[in-house]
């Protein structure tokens, strides 16, 4: 069953690489076999970096094509830092990707990580896949040789089975006292950007709300808060349960496990005072902050499900760090040489599109014949060049777009909607399609290109496709109802002003499709 898993990893990479790689208006014909950089000794042709950035590039539009409703955006032009374009770091970034895998293939053998003869075969009929399913245009484009396919599928696997190897020793101890989370529910009712008046009106909503929870702490919250305003609902949250700010103080806040204990998600006057309730118990006054009311209520100062989750979510961190430190030292101890003008030939600019095919666990001929004019909304986190595990689900997960009732047309768009349903007795449930807009504040100031614009785009929950947790914060919620969703972007999302940062979503939810 391992070595089954190992070899469809191995060939999904090459379905999401397979087909649909139609160019646009290209520059300057690159030369694939030219060296852009040799690592430790090993020189990597062009042609192995072309195809890593186009998969990057290919994913990034897909990725924004999933928050604008399905609209083509233009952002590889734009400065990205003084001097440099999104396109230009993008290019940089996946040479970097590329030396890193080649290290990753000469340590693979201290951590008992090789390709078996099936994993050669399954590479090998991958890349004449890959070949074949691309036009000579396309191909020429790239600039690769099926020998390079062969090569970046191979440099991929490594990375892919050398992970789990590294952070095989984290301490996966961690303390109930340091991840003990506890629950509780709550109404938040926005002000940002109301006049005095409206504050006014929302604070006399937040009291009502208050006023009714008070006298029947046990009642339908929800119920209570769309009494006020149908527009109000409840939602569940966690925090942690022990105060650590005094302990990361005293450490300077040198460690991410630290960071990753820390309760940033809500207002801190709303931790201050839940920390003070007992089970069941609501606040005894409604919560104000700077940009909304809270009416909370404590569910349990000891929830063991969220407690259990918060464990996993603390050794996981603790193996990304891991993983991140051992392979900085890999990058910072090799002797890596790149030819800067060799690089500044691949280039990725707006008016040079690539499109995405549809992911499929094996490239068949079949596959190849569907999806060439196909494209699939997916997002880094659900990249097939992550992990093994990310792999079996990028390759099994498609969004709405991606459905077999869209294959069969040419585009995506051309596939013809079926209605959602607006069914307030309708829940979200994991599994669920369901069609919403969102609007994305980081500090409480709407972000470029992080709104639906009230379009709508469908989203299929625990499809993998938004980033993490994103989804999840919609179980639960009706049509209607507008959701606040709280996520991080990954540390490599790949733009600037939304690495690594913390955004809160205003979601409203639509329909579910039935």
């Amino acid at each position: 069953m391992k070595e089954m898993t190992k070899k469809t990893a191995v060939v999904a990479m090459a379905g999401i690489m397979a087909a649909g790689m139609l160019t646009g208006c290209g520059e300057k014909k690159l030369d694939g076999s030219k060296t852009v950089a040799t690592v430790d000794g090993t020189e990597i042709p062009l042609g192995v970096v072309s195809l890593s950035v186009r998969d990057g590039q290919m994913q990034t539009e897909a990725m924004y094509r999933s928050y604008m409703g399905g609209s083509d955006f233009d952002i590889w032009d734009t400065e990205a830092e003084k001097g440099k374009t999104y396109g230009e770091q993008l290019v940089e970034q996946a040479l970097e990707d590329v030396e890193l895998m080649y290290i990753m293939k000469e340590k693979a053998a201290d951590y008992d990580v090789e390709l078996t003869d099936d994993d050669e075969k399954a590479i090998e009929e991958a890349a004449a896949s890959f070949m074949e399913a691309n036009s000579d245009e396309a191909i020429a484009d790239l600039a690769v040789t099926e020998d390079q396919v062969k090569t970046f599928l191979e440099l991929e696997t490594y990375k892919q089975r050398i992970h789990d190897p590294i952070i095989a020793d984290v301490d996966k101890d961690v303390s109930d006292e340091e991840a003990q989370q506890s629950s509780f529910s709550y109404v938040s009712i926005s002000t940002a950007d109301l006049s005095d008046d409206e504050i006014k009106q929302k604070k006399e909503d937040a009291q009502k709300i208050q006023d009714e929870l008070t006298k029947d702490p046990e009642g339908d919250f929800d119920e209570i808060a769309k009494s006020v305003d149908d527009s109000y609902s409840s939602l569940e949250g966690t925090f942690d349960a022990n105060d650590t700010s005094d302990d990361e103080d005293s450490e300077n806040e040198d460690s991410e496990e630290d960071s990753s204990t820390s309760s940033s998600t809500y207002p801190d006057e709303v931790i201050k005072v839940l920390r003070t309730l007992d089970d069941g118990e609501v606040a005894p006054d409604v919560i104000e902050t700077d940009t909304a009311y809270y009416v909370v209520k404590l569910n349990q100062k000891n929830d063991e499900e969220a407690t259990e989750t918060k464990k996993e979510s603390i050794i996981s961190t603790r193996e990304q760090d891991l993983y991140t430190e051992t392979t900085d030292k890999w990058m910072e101890d090799a002797d890596i040489k790149e030819e800067k003008k060799v690089l500044k030939t691949l280039k990725v600019t707006d008016n040079h599109k690539y499109n995405q095919p549809t992911a499929t666990p094996e490239p068949t001929e079949e596959a190849a014949d569907t999806t060439e004019d196909t494209e699939v909304t997916e997002t880094p986190e659900a990249d097939a060049t992550e992990t093994p595990e990310v792999t079996e689900a990028a390759s099994a997960t498609t969004t709405p777009e991606a459905t077999e009732a869209a294959s069969a047309t040419t585009t995506p768009e051309a596939t013809e909607a079926p209605s959602y349903s607006t069914d307030t007795s309708l829940t979200v449930k994991d599994g669920d399609t369901v069609n919403i807009d969102y609007v994305g504040k980081i500090d409480g100031t709407a972000f470029d290109r992080g709104s639906t614009d009230g379009k709508g785009t469908d989203l299929v929950i625990g499809s993998g496709s938004y980033i993490d947790n994103f989804e999840d914060q919609l179980v639960g919620a009706h049509p209607g109802d507008e959701v606040e969703v709280t996520v991080t972007f990954p540390d490599d999302y790949g733009v600037d002003e939304l690495n690594g940062k913390e955004a809160v979503f205003d979601v409203t939810v639509n329909g579910i499709y039935e």
